[in-house]
């Protein structure tokens, strides 16, 4: 370990948490690519995936509750959305962080690819007037969104994610959440999610300590600044953003896998 190592773990840690304020995610997209390819790149000791999933895990839970107090003022938050998806996602996670260590390296990646390529496919799916609705009139159907963030906190948990990455083209194309109360809803179901994750790769050893405070740090500086920034972006191009991040990061790691 030296300086170099630090400026590099915690760089990598602040783009994925100012990703996780300004599209509404928890920052394991972006973070587990770049934890897992990037430190062996500039010549440090490589990461394996279980230990970027359990670093990663802890990232996001402090990304995403800093990014939900940036959130705290206004009409944003749909708490009866965070409830139902919150308390799915949370379990499901659960069931997900503890039976991943019985997984293999390769079974890792591959989960984190499918998730990656599913939700990369739903952010193209066109999304016709979903910003039309005012934010005091969303309704949405609750069975479902509990269902789908139940079957996201199991595969997030296998790889140490929040899920955000999937909850959000979730909300915006089968629930019909618009685009700025998803952003910041999602951050908040990602929060719960990330609490069972974390306790899962904690609880069987996937956590390596240090890099994962560095990353702790980056995520509460930068998760704030990406949602300043959020606020005042397009949502069409809030939405492609995500849209070609998720896809490029679904082909790399497919590419690798295969």
């Amino acid at each position: 370990m030296d300086i170099a190592w630090i400026i590099t773990i915690f760089l990598l840690g602040f783009v994925g948490s100012f990703i996780s304020g300004l599209l509404g995610i928890g920052g394991a997209i972006i973070n587990f690519p770049m934890l897992l390819y990037v430190p062996p790149l500039l010549g440090f000791t490589a990461f394996t995936a279980h230990e970027v999933s359990g670093i990663s895990a802890l990232q996001v839970l402090f990304a995403s509750i800093s990014g939900v107090w940036a959130y705290r003022k206004g009409n944003y938050l749909n708490k009866s959305l965070i409830i139902h998806m919150g308390a799915a996602i949370l379990t499901g996670s659960f069931v997900g962080s503890f039976s991943s260590h019985a997984l293999s390296e390769a079974s890792v990646n591959i989960v984190y690819g499918v998730l990656a390529l599913i939700a990369a496919i739903m952010m193209f799916v066109p999304k016709k007037k979903v910003d039309d609705v005012p934010l005091e009139q969303v309704t949405f159907n609750k069975l479902l969104a509990a269902i789908l963030a139940f079957i996201v906190g199991v595969g997030s948990g296998i790889v140490g994610a929040g899920g955000g990455f999937l909850l959000v083209p979730i909300m915006l194309v089968v629930l019909r959440i618009p685009t700025r109360m998803t952003i910041a809803t999602s951050l908040a179901v990602t929060f719960f999610s990330s609490i069972g994750a974390t306790i899962g790769k904690v609880t069987t050893g996937q956590v390596e300590y240090l890099p994962a405070i560095i990353l702790i740090i980056a995520s509460l500086i930068a998760a704030p600044l990406g949602v300043k920034m959020g606020k005042r972006i397009n949502t069409k191009i809030l939405q492609m953003i995500l849209a070609v991040l998720i896809l490029f990061t679904a082909i790399k790691i497919w590419m690798d896998i295969l």
